[in-house]
């Protein structure tokens, strides 16, 4: 894919010293780090090195990137690598997709506690799906289950939400057989979303109760147990917006989808449009239409655009990534070699030799020459600051 005309650090660079001298004492630590950091991603303020080709000869500069998990540019290897490991833990078996929303008026409690709601959030809908699963009347199996969190809309407004992808069946209760789904049904989502409803609204009262929530503006008055209690009330009879898309083609079909969803930022730099001191335009897909172009283009004021786009950053050391069930890291390989084997499925490992003479060595770079596809290979590293000794073409290029 080429690389965008405009990019998410070209708008930080140019403007965002004036909204940061304009916003100064309602920034948080975090959004700096990750303003500095995108504005610096693939720059010389972060080092890099020399690639050479060891049968033509070309060069060319790469810098080194932020790898900030908010960062467009980062995203590609990120995910490229945790799909690669996730790779051995998919099972032939089909794969369901079920997004668990928030009403408006509980998402905007969620962004001043971002913490405490995301992450309860993640435990309602994930308990939800195995309780119903594991109930005797429904599948009664144990499930596994992997959630992304996602706190934006297209427009780049608030709105958390998890993406879920849970195979189509599981191990029965008492661990001897594999119990699956009904061709193309998951579960039923009216049950699901009442027990994550009540789940959820459950778990807010206990985060309140636990003196872990906070309220601003026309919001303050919750900070009272009883009105709180009382606000939440109407909530419970509400109908909560969960959904269950169509299974996927195959297994190979959810490691795509993955790939797209898992390492996802809150816009991307093939989004944008243009970007000056007033206005950043750029694309976004209208929901509400059911049919037609959804395809729109927005334009926002500047300083709401960057706005906008760091109230998506998450609190430090947040995992917005989690495994449940039968997928849980701690007894993840030894689930999924069981599965394997009461679904027959042979899995041949592949022992390569030892290579006594490898051709590849580790300074060489996983991209061929753009010249001639030969190998390229570091010939000079240069530190945070400094430029290359080495020549390169005129122009760069960024890896």
């Amino acid at each position: 894919m080429p690389r965008p005309k405009l990019e998410i650090a070209d708008i930080f660079r140019r403007h965002g010293p004036a909204w940061r001298r304009a916003n100064a004492g309602y920034i948080s630590l975090g959004q700096l780090k990750v303003m500095s950091a995108i504005e610096t991603c693939r720059t010389e303020a972060l080092g890099g090195h020399v690639a050479g080709c060891i049968k033509c000869g070309h060069h060319h500069i790469a810098y080194n990137s932020c790898k900030n998990r908010h960062c467009p540019k980062c995203q590609g290897p990120a995910a490229r690598d945790w799909m690669e490991a996730r790779t051995e833990d998919l099972l032939p078996v089909e794969y369901f997709h079920v997004v668990f929303t928030l009403p408006a008026e509980i998402a905007r409690i969620a962004y001043w506690n971002q913490k405490a709601v995301y992450g309860l959030l993640f435990r309602a809908s994930a308990e939800a799906v195995m309780t119903i699963a594991a109930d005797p009347k429904r599948l009664g199996a144990k499930f596994g289950l992997t959630s992304v969190l996602h706190t934006w809309g297209s427009a780049l407004t608030h709105h958390p939400h998890i993406h879920m992808i849970v195979p189509g069946g599981g191990l029965s209760l008492d661990g001897t057989k594999w119990v699956a789904c009904k061709p193309g049904f998951f579960l039923h989502v009216r049950v699901l979303a009442r027990l994550f409803r009540r789940l959820f609204l459950d778990g807010l009262i206990d985060l309140h109760r636990s003196g872990l929530l906070n309220f601003f503006g026309n919001l303050d008055r919750l900070a009272q147990q009883d009105t709180f209690v009382q606000w939440l009330a109407p909530f419970r009879k509400s109908e909560w917006v969960i959904y269950a898309k169509p299974p996927f083609g195959g297994p190979e079909a959810v490691l795509t989808y993955l790939s797209r969803y898992t390492h996802r930022v809150a816009i991307s730099n093939h989004r944008l449009i243009s970007a000056d001191a007033e206005t950043v335009a750029f694309r976004w897909k209208d929901y509400r239409i059911k049919r037609g172009d959804r395809q729109k283009i927005m334009r926002l004021a500047t300083p709401e655009f960057i706005r906008r786009f760091l109230i998506h950053v998450l609190p430090n050391g947040f995992h917005r990534i989690r495994h449940y069930g039968l997928l849980a890291s701690s007894a993840r390989k030894a689930n999924i070699m069981k599965i394997r084997a009461l679904l027959r499925v042979q899995r041949t490992e592949q022992i390569a030799e030892p290579d006594p003479e490898p051709k590849i060595t580790p300074l060489t770079l996983r991209e061929p020459c753009p010249c001639c596809g030969g190998d390229m290979r570091i010939i000079e590293i240069f530190r945070r600051g400094q430029k290359p000794m080495s020549r390169a073409p005129p122009r760069e290029q960024a890896a």
